[in-house]
């Protein structure tokens, strides 16, 4: 008997291969995930309240739960520049080459 995947990524690539539309879906949703992942870990391990960042950036504290939310794909590099300078970090930004299927490897 073959034993199934409960790996989420796993099962998702599997069911968005040959749809390169649901492939392409895939990677940007995961990618929003992994920002406001990467907020929020960032913030609070400074020690700062949301409203306490943005106070520091000069936003309020419904932009910044926007932008932690996995749901949100508003980031712009301004504003991310300016979370990264009042926490004391650098935006690093890498342009990769679309593949024509998307593997497990690749959306991890």
């Amino acid at each position: 008997m073959k034993k199934h995947s409960t790996n989420a990524l796993q099962i998702l690539a599997k069911l968005s291969e040959g749809d390169a539309a649901h492939a392409a879906e895939l990677a940007t949703e995961i990618e929003n995930r992994r920002i406001a992942s990467e907020l929020l870990e960032l913030r609070t391990k400074a020690g700062l309240t949301q409203a306490q960042l943005a106070k520091r950036i000069g936003t309020t504290q419904s932009a910044i739960a926007r932008l932690e939310s996995a749901d949100y794909e508003g980031h712009s590099l301004s504003l991310l520049r300016r979370i990264a300078d009042a926490l004391d970090c650098n935006v690093r930004v890498n342009f990769v080459r679309k593949r024509k299927r998307a593997s497990v490897s690749a959306l991890a």
